[in-house]
């Protein structure tokens, strides 16, 4: 699937309702702290599963780096390896963020799952508006399939050779590779990427597959088809972009069933979204749904991946292709483990240690106030956990706007005011506190806002 950005308002207004929900805060390690007492990878791996995610390589640096190369045994490329990222002209590749991604993850003992080989979307212009004959795009998709599995051959573990071929129906979708070449661009794409690696593990991935319905039993019977072919096939992916509440009754068994024709199966692109804004009782049955999933795969010896596309809200797709919905994946947008995340550990049996709910507060008031102005100042005190950063968010409700700050670095995007610690306050001790404040424009009316501490 695609990835993309979200708006800054939208991402507050999501990362303060998550944050506080969760407790948001982590004991003796801000938001940063990795919560599970094992992590994800090295749970997995005692399951014999591997647990993955897709990333971004620009961003594989800092807090977002660490918890990619310390909480996951595999990355999936977001967006690096499809074809209008790597020849967005005729000839001319541009491979810098998926050696970037592959490099990383060899760096970090990761596994890499390439996606995606032949998919109809995300292809470049130059391919899509051509006029081609049938023969034509057999070489256009044959050199391409070599080339890209010809140079990360050894160093990718799997690949999303052919991504999303069916409809709801179970027909299969009309579009560049169908009409040009017929169901047989399957089997010929499954050949070619297996001449270029001979090691690596070629799957056909789809969506709306993860439960038993008319869809995942043509891509069943494909399957099947494939195998008495000899053409050559070892998994399915089952993307699983889920909605609240909705995980497929029959996942298990669709699971299994796939298992029993002799492939394996990946959970490729698990993400959980919600109607924002998230509250306690979303995040409870997002952590129901993402421990249903993993168990799913834990339950079935040949799903040997779970993969989750993206592991923070603030690289998450969701926003910006559902409006309205979001908070689906494991962190929340400042790196904070949500219910998810604990329910994921738990499915794999660890342990974890949930962070005491309201540990952590902040508090606002306004301790100045003149005809047009106003000082105000937050207070962050601390009582059965520990803080090394903080964040504190609120929304105006009355146009008031930050002009000055003190003892923190604040900023303000319409009604949203986000403010950081200084370098020298942003450890708040078990019992402990700190203030920090601010000066301030008011007309009509000055209410106090609600702070949220991530």
């Amino acid at each position: 699937m695609r990835s993309s950005s979200t708006s800054l308002r939208t991402r507050l207004a999501a990362l303060c309702a998550g944050v506080a929900a969760t407790a948001a805060l982590i004991a003796a390690g801000g938001s940063s702290a990795h919560a599970a007492d094992t992590p994800l990878r090295d749970l997995a791996a005692a399951k014999g599963k591997v647990i993955g995610t897709a990333v971004t390589g620009s961003k594989l640096t800092g807090t977002y780096g660490d918890l990619a190369g310390s909480q996951f045994g595999s990355l999936t490329p977001g967006n690096a390896m499809k074809w209008e990222s790597v020849e967005p002209a005729r000839g001319t590749f541009d491979w810098t963020e998926a050696d970037q991604i592959v490099a990383f993850a060899q760096a970090h003992g990761q596994q890499v799952r390439g996606h995606t080989l032949v998919w109809h979307n995300q292809n470049p212009g130059w391919l899509t508006n051509g006029s081609w004959t049938s023969a034509q795009l057999a070489t256009l998709l044959q050199d391409h399939i070599s080339t890209e599995v010809g140079r990360y051959k050894g160093r990718i573990a799997a690949w999303d050779v052919v991504n999303e071929p069916f409809n709801e129906d179970g027909t299969y979708r009309t579009g560049l590779w169908y009409n040009g070449l017929g169901t047989d661009y399957i089997a010929n794409a499954l050949t070619w990427a297996r001449a270029a690696d001979p090691a690596a593990k070629l799957y056909i991935n789809d969506y709306n597959v993860e439960g038993v319905n008319a869809k995942s039993t043509a891509l069943y019977n494909l399957v099947k088809s494939l195998k008495e072919r000899g053409v050559p096939i070892d998994g399915v992916g089952l993307q699983a972009h889920l909605i609240l509440g909705q995980v497929p009754s029959t996942l298990q068994q669709n699971i299994q069933r796939f298992a029993d024709l002799g492939v394996d199966v990946a959970i490729t692109e698990l993400d959980v979204r919600m109607a924002l804004p998230a509250d306690s009782a979303k995040l409870s049955q997002q952590a129901a749904d993402y421990k249903a999933v993993t168990a799913a795969c834990v339950a079935v010896t040949r799903c040997v991946n779970l993969t989750v596309w993206g592991f923070a809200d603030s690289d998450s797709w969701v926003e910006g292709t559902f409006p309205g919905y979001g908070a689906a994946t494991p962190y929340d947008a400042n790196y904070a483990p949500k219910p998810a995340y604990y329910a994921i550990a738990e499915a794999l049996g660890g342990t974890t240690t949930t962070p005491p709910t309201g540990a952590c507060s902040a508090t606002y008031s306004v301790v100045n106030q003149w005809n047009t102005g106003f000082t105000g100042q937050v207070r962050i005190a601390c009582s059965g956990a520990a803080l090394s950063s903080w964040k504190a968010t609120w929304t105006y409700g009355a146009g008031q706007q930050v002009t000055q700050a003190w003892n923190a670095s604040c900023t303000q995007s319409g009604a949203a005011v986000t403010c950081t610690n200084a370098s020298y306050n942003g450890t708040v001790p078990d019992g402990g506190s700190v203030t920090f404040g601010f000066n301030g424009t008011w007309s009509g009316g000055n209410p106090v806002p609600t702070v949220t501490l991530g």
